[in-house]
């Protein structure tokens, strides 16, 4: 992509604080071409028909000279992980994966972590005691979401510290313009393997809690470790921004805060509309035209390099009214923020969950006095963007 493109513009970290303006400026093309033959899709109804055309193809196999996958050379030789495949190996896999995570064969397993991640928010935010300021990542967003992955696949506790570097190093990986983190995230996903493959193997032998035990028998041990690392990156660097960004989002709005202060249960639509309008995950780079494709007055032609731009189609006009506006009230609000298809985010019903006993919690307990530093500063990540740190001042904190 040429230096001077708009898309090369929304991956300038320049602009990662404020996106949105280029944002608008792409959905005047809906479907534009880059230099590179990327096509990128910017417009709500467009990026969502993609995303649930079987022509579109998430496996790494698909991708043209070029253009690979970001985070590709970190694997270190495991398989994809389930969603950079296709169907039918993409059902399977991920059918097999959602037996102990979900519904409809593990209902309650989620639900039953809600006590003990409870408890991690608690003890969270009894260390405010005593400060005057606080970094919403570093003391709350960041810790809160390798707990609750750890738990999700059995490690134990005193093992979590080494998880919180590993999953910066790899999701620094998933940026496109992301080559110098590629050294850091190479050693880290081969720390990450070898804990993994020793873990899994003693899981084999004495099963325990968490789905590394209930997948041993189902699955092999590099596509068992290879949807380990997908959990760890996907599961913790997309809460870690979705609660940072709530936090923001609702600091910056003082008058919805209030409300929610006094209605606790405007968390649903408040959390809903922050993914909407501050999406964990900007676009999607990685995804191939198996055939062309004709869509809004243009063909993408087979084998492309297609790039799904989430957070643009998330403020189309034509999808949702006053699309710049913050607004929890907003009717009819099915936003794309976990995505949308087959590939529609397997940790979203786990995000959630961990976003409704945070967010909550914190308003109710922190006596916020203001923003340190606004905008604060943001993560390299284009892709999974967010305050990589959010610095506030407060006045006490309840009980």
């Amino acid at each position: 992509m040429t230096s001077g493109s708009i898309v090369a513009q929304i991956t300038d970290y320049a602009n990662r604080a404020d996106p949105y303006p280029l944002y608008a400026e792409l959905r005047k093309t809906p479907v534009r071409r880059e230099d590179d033959g990327t096509y990128v899709v910017s417009t709500y109804y467009e990026v969502r028909s993609l995303a649930n055309d079987p022509r579109l193809s998430n496996d790494t196999s698909n991708r043209p000279a070029g253009h690979e996958r970001p985070g590709q050379s970190a694997e270190g030789g495991l398989p994809p992980s389930f969603i950079f495949t296709d169907p039918p190996v993409h059902d399977r896999l991920r059918d097999t994966i959602n037996r102990p995570f979900g519904p409809p064969h593990s209902p309650r397993f989620l639900d039953g972590l809600r006590g003990e991640l409870a408890k991690v928010v608690t003890e969270l935010l009894d260390a405010f005691e005593g400060k005057d300021q606080v970094d919403i990542v570093e003391d709350f967003a960041y810790p809160l979401p390798v707990t609750a992955i750890c738990k999700v696949l059995g490690v134990p506790r005193e093992d979590e510290p080494l998880f919180h570097s590993w999953a910066d190093a790899l999701a620094s990986s998933v940026d496109p313009g992301s080559g110098d983190s590629a050294e850091k995230a190479q050693r880290a996903r081969q720390e990450l393997g070898a804990y993994l493959a020793d873990l899994i193997e003693t899981k084999r032998r004495h099963p325990g809690p968490g789905i590394l035990s209930a997948l041993a028998p189902d699955m092999t041990p590099a596509d068992l470790e290879a949807t380990a690392v997908l959990l760890l990156v996907a599961g913790h660097e997309t809460t870690v921004n979705a609660i940072t960004n709530t936090t923001l989002t609702l600091l910056r709005h003082p008058d919805i805060l209030e409300r929610f202060q006094k209605d606790p249960e405007l968390s649903v639509p408040i959390i809903e509309e922050v993914l909407r309008y501050e999406p964990p995950v900007q676009f999607v780079p990685w995804t191939t035209a198996l055939a062309d494709i004709d869509i809004a007055d243009t063909t993408i032609p087979k084998g492309s390099p297609v790039w799904l731009m989430l957070a643009a189609a998330n403020r189309d006009p034509r999808r949702f009214e006053d699309p710049d506006r913050f607004d929890p009230d907003r009717k009819d609000n099915e936003h794309l923020g976990f995505y949308t298809g087959i590939h529609y985010c397997f940790g979203a019903p786990l995000a959630r969950i961990e976003l409704h006993l945070a967010v909550p919690e914190l308003f109710r307990r922190v006596k916020f006095s203001r923003l340190l530093e606004d905008p604060p500063p943001y993560r390299a990540n284009a892709v999974l963007r967010g305050p990589r740190h959010l610095p506030v001042a407060i006045e006490g904190l309840a009980d």
